[in-house]
């Protein structure tokens, strides 16, 4: 790893971390052992090559669905981490790859996200992954301060 790389800032966001942990749960056999975080998220990097490679049309595989529900698991523990409250989240998807990610607090959606073409679920770097993150973060803590009483529940 060289030094511009591994200076990165972004990798030292709590996102990003959080998203390396999701990762590296998924890895029941090791694999990931020793890979650097730049590999253990680049299947979430699509670039516009990468992306011209898969169909229009397609189903998403096992690993695919798994890092769609890394990416909302993570939000969901950084959701956990803001407010101390306990955050849900449910991705259900048809074998087509349509379907919704929620996260429940309590009583409360705090996000709700109408999913499609999920065999092309990917982000154009890191820092667009994380923006996303961040954004879908920053709605459900908003939603979250607007009716705690619900969240609580």
């Amino acid at each position: 790893m060289t030094e511009a790389v591994a200076a990165d800032p972004i990798l030292e966001t709590d996102f990003i971390k959080e998203m390396t942990r999701q990762m590296r749960a998924l890895d029941t056999y090791g694999t990931y052992q020793g890979w650097s975080v730049e590999k253990i998220l680049d299947p979430y990097v699509l670039t516009k090559e990468r992306k011209a490679e898969i169909p229009l049309v397609g189903d998403p595989d096992d690993e695919t669905i798994s890092r769609v529900k890394a990416f909302y698991n993570a939000i969901a523990v950084l959701i956990e981490k803001e407010c101390k409250l306990l955050a849900v989240p449910l991705v259900h998807l048809t074998h087509e790859g349509f379907g919704r990610a929620l996260i429940t607090v309590g009583k409360l959606v705090a996000v709700d996200k109408t999913l499609r073409d999920v065999h092309r679920f990917g982000f154009a770097s890191l820092s667009k992954m994380k923006d996303e993150g961040d954004k879908i973060l920053g709605v459900a803590l908003e939603r979250i301060g607007q009716h705690p009483g619900v969240a609580g529940l």
